[in-house]
């Protein structure tokens, strides 16, 4: 069988990891980033703290910034989902088979997101309370 590279229908496992890992990764880049730098040394504790507040209110609750990069997230997913349809669309699939493979794309790509999301969530808050809060209160008090 000869199929050309245009063609073929794409890997719905690959592209939902793809999409997926983006959205997870994007929702929460407020907290990701500044820990990811802190710990390659390229951040200091202060600065890594300010960093993440500003995408929340003085509270701790989600401010502007987090929600922005929430709605980043969604768009990435939702975009995943339009560009594998387009692409499927090029294909000569059964139509039944199309949605079904739509629909199990567009849930593994929320539930596969929203894991990534969590999991990073919880990563960071566990790294900034056990290296990030203590090496900012040794930058500002000297303990």
């Amino acid at each position: 069988m000869n199929k050309q590279k245009g063609n073929e229908q794409p890997n719905m496992l690959k592209w939902a990891v793809k999409f997926a890992a983006s959205a997870g990764i994007a929702g929460i880049l407020c907290c990701v980033a500044p820990a990811v730098l802190f710990m390659f040394g390229l951040m200091g504790g202060v600065y890594a703290i300010s960093f993440a507040d500003f995408f929340y209110n003085e509270d701790g609750s989600v401010g502007v910034g987090s929600w922005v990069l929430r709605g980043v997230a969604v768009a990435i997913g939702i975009y995943g989902v339009y560009a594998y349809r387009k692409k499927q669309n090029q294909c000569s699939v059964d139509p039944d088979r199309k949605v079904l493979n739509l629909v199990l794309l567009t849930l593994t790509i929320v539930a596969l997101s929203v894991g990534i999301f969590l999991s990073l969530e919880k990563w960071s808050s566990w790294y900034f309370d056990k290296y990030i809060v203590p090496a900012q209160q040794e930058e500002l008090f000297g303990e």
